[in-house]
């Protein structure tokens, strides 16, 4: 029995729910900018997330997997060009954060330390721009929506937009909850870290090493 086509539901439920808590690059680029920034910043970040999910939602309905799996040179393009673009934030994470560990102790206000942070952390600048790159060049997402999506979809039942729909729906909620958790999160962890610099820069330089694992990880990608 089949809910307006989608089986299975609460398997989905969960399913979806387990893939949210995977950490990636979406979700680790918000929680930097709402710890650097804010949360109105990090919020910033979380649309452009929900705009390159939903674009990708789209053209995993259109056949966009079917396309890049036809085309192995897309795929090479779009995979190696996401991957150099996650390296690239990641190395500008790494080199702010040597700089802040190798700069000299000065008696500076919490307030002010954190705006300029702000202002020269350039791979935090337009945090919904950066956002959307980050999420649309990933070419192996597309290709696990599709997997993923088609276990719950009644391939007899009419109107197919319907479950797929719905299965998207469920997906961006969860999305939406979680990244709202890490901006707040993020926000709290500024506070408590303003006045510590070099555990400021230690955990900026772990999370800049992620983005280039990350990095890695979709350069050597394949298409099964």
């Amino acid at each position: 029995m089949s809910f307006y086509g989608v089986t299975d539901l609460w398997t989905y439920v969960i399913g979806a729910f387990g893939i949210i808590l995977l950490p990636g690059p979406n979700s680790l680029y918000v929680l930097s900018v709402a710890t650097v920034r804010g949360v109105k910043a990090g919020y910033q970040g979380a649309c452009g997330v929900f705009v390159g999910d939903t674009v990708l939602l789209m053209l995993t309905a259109l056949g966009a997997a079917s396309l890049l799996r036809s085309n192995p040179a897309i795929f090479m393009v779009v995979k190696y060009f996401g991957a150099a673009y996650l390296a690239y934030v990641g190395i500008n994470l790494i080199v702010g954060a040597v700089r802040k560990w190798l700069s000299k102790s000065e008696p500076i206000a919490p307030d002010a330390e954190l705006d300029r942070e702000a202002a020269n952390a350039a791979h935090m600048q337009h945090p919904f721009k950066r956002a959307l790159v980050i999420s649309l060049l990933n070419p192996k997402a597309i290709l696990f929506l599709l997997s993923f999506f088609v276990q719950f979809i009644d391939p007899h039942y009419a109107t197919p937009a319907v479950p797929f729909l719905i299965l998207s729906a469920i997906i961006m909620v969860f999305s939406a909850l979680y990244l709202s958790a890490l901006i707040f999160l993020g926000a709290r962890l500024a506070q408590a870290f303003r006045s510590r610099k070099r555990l400021t820069a230690s955990l900026s330089s772990a999370v800049g090493g992620l983005f280039l694992w990350f990095g890695t990880k979709l350069a050597t990608a394949s298409l099964n």
